[in-house]
């Protein structure tokens, strides 16, 4: 049995090949069946003339998600969703599924997340799920090419990362317990024995948002360097980023294409990345060339909108009297028009409330969403924002020496409105700053302890980020919202399936 990712290496040779039927069409003596196996599609013909009654009989009992093996010869064929197809010459059925619940027509999105476990099979997220394998191994490579040793840090902590409200607490036998917030501090200890390390692993955040950038469950790959110093970290996670859009452009353009991804603004994506301090950040938000970008906006979207109003009505008026390929592509059109009608629409409505952000904004504030994608907007790569208010910042993070009101930090705004996807800062070392820190966030001394021991055995200048998997998959697969990027998104409200 072959998969239909290697067909290209059996070309005119029988093979076969087991997977469900994506979709399936048929004439008077002709049945396309279009099947997947995991690794791809492929379009495969019976023929009335070409097989026998068992086996045509079987093709046209075939539904939507039907199991089955198929044995044909493969043929090259440039117009075929593979490039290659299979002249059918034996069939067996595996099972007949029943009426599928997903279906081509538009489904709404509680619908689709209800049904996750099947919507997974679909094209779009089949592609989806493919490209973030392939920037979860680039990762891999890009660090163990640079000697980097991945350990894993605890699940069960006991204390807090990055503050206490965002916790989710849990009885762990008989004393409380906390979903981690990151791995970080175990990387610290981890680095200050093997110099450069990374953790991978799920991460948990109880904040009760429901924007598109929020999940109460993602991946986080955090390196963490000894001897690194915040300039060095921001190199780092520059290669990086770098790294990963490469490899998504040299290994996914098929499922960049399924997407409908416009590749030219992720081969933009090249060093040196922009680099403003937090103080120029907030200069720029304030300034008139960002309510000149907003008010352009407005009008434009204004303007977009009732274009495409106008096409679908003209469209809509057309279906009736349209031939057949005419009617399939008018129902693709009216599905693209309705997908970029629901984008205006929000854009239209967060327009006054981006307004309203900046022009109460004020230094000191940590920045929101609305302001990072208005920063990114300005840019057409990742920016990197340094050196942040110590107010707005966690603990551990290291004061700035020529600013003490500063911290050496650094966020990484993903373009297109994105925002943030690496949250990094060069570590405090010095023992005695470390615990007036602690006490004025007021954390628990004693759950620090073997921190603060870091600081007394050999402590060195060093330097970490995370990056947040699902932010990244959602920035280079242009999606809106970051529940198509994991298999089954944890969100507010959401503990099924």
């Amino acid at each position: 049995m072959v998969t239909i990712s290697d067909l290209s290496k059996h070309v005119g040779q029988t093979v076969t090949v087991g997977g469900w039927v994506y979709n399936q069409r048929s004439s008077k003596s002709l049945v396309f069946t279009i099947l997947r196996d995991g690794t791809g599609m492929c379009q495969c013909i019976t023929s009335e003339t070409d097989v026998n009654a068992d086996v045509w009989e079987a093709a046209n009992t075939l539904t939507q998600e039907s199991s089955l093996y198929v044995t044909g010869v493969v043929q090259k064929d440039e117009r075929s969703l593979s490039g290659y197809e299979i002249h059918i010459s034996d069939m067996k059925i595996i099972q007949i599924a029943e009426n599928y619940p997903i279906t081509p027509k538009d489904h709404g999105i509680e619908f689709l997340q209800n049904n996750r476990h099947l919507w997974l099979r679909s094209k779009r997220q089949w592609a989806i799920m493919r490209v973030r394998n392939e920037i979860v191994f680039s990762i891999h490579r890009f660090f163990q090419e640079r000697g980097f040793m991945q350990l894993d840090a605890p699940i069960f902590t006991g204390n807090a990362a990055e503050g206490t409200t965002t916790l989710f607490e849990t009885k762990y036998f008989d004393q409380p317990a906390y979903l981690t917030q990151s791995g970080q501090l175990y990387a610290e200890a981890m680095a200050l024995a093997h110099g450069r390390v990374y953790t991978f692993g799920p991460t948990f955040r109880a904040e009760k948002s429901k924007t598109r950038r929020h999940l109460t469950e993602f991946w986080m790959v955090e390196p963490e360097m000894a001897f690194f110093d915040l300039d060095m970290d921001m190199q780092l996670a520059e290669e990086m980023l770098c790294y990963i859009v490469e490899s998504v452009l040299k290994n996914k353009m098929e499922e960049m294409e399924i997407l409908g991804r416009d590749i030219s603004k992720l081969e933009a994506i090249k060093g040196p990345f922009p680099r403003i301090s937090y103080t120029d950040a907030i200069e720029l938000l304030k300034s008139d060339k960002t309510r000149d970008m907003l008010k352009d906006m407005q009008l434009s979207r204004a303007e977009e909108l009732k274009a495409l109003q106008t096409e679908e009505k003209e469209i809509t008026a057309e279906f009736n009297n349209a031939k057949k390929g005419r009617k399939f592509q008018i129902e693709n059109r009216k599905k693209e028009i309705s997908v970029r009608i629901s984008e205006i629409e929000e854009d239209l409505r967060n327009i006054p409330v981006w307004k309203e952000s900046v022009e109460n904004l004020k230094w000191g504030d940590d920045l929101g969403g609305s302001d990072e994608t208005l920063l990114t907007m300005q840019f057409d790569k990742p920016i990197m924002v340094h050196r942040y208010p110590r107010e707005a910042k966690a603990f551990y993070m290291k004061k700035d020496p020529e600013n003490a009101d500063l911290v050496l930090c650094v966020d990484v705004l993903a373009p297109e409105g994105y925002g943030e996807i690496i949250g990094g800062s060069q570590r405090e070392d010095d023992i005695e700053e470390m615990l007036t820190q602690i006490k004025k966030h007021e954390l628990d001394e004693k759950a620090f302890e073997w921190y603060l021991d870091l600081r007394k055995y050999g402590s060195v200048p060093h330097s970490g980020f995370g990056l947040g998997i699902e932010r990244t998959v959602s920035w280079i697969c242009g999606l809106h919202h970051v529940r198509e990027t994991i298999p089954f998104a944890r969100t507010l409200g959401r503990l099924y399936p």
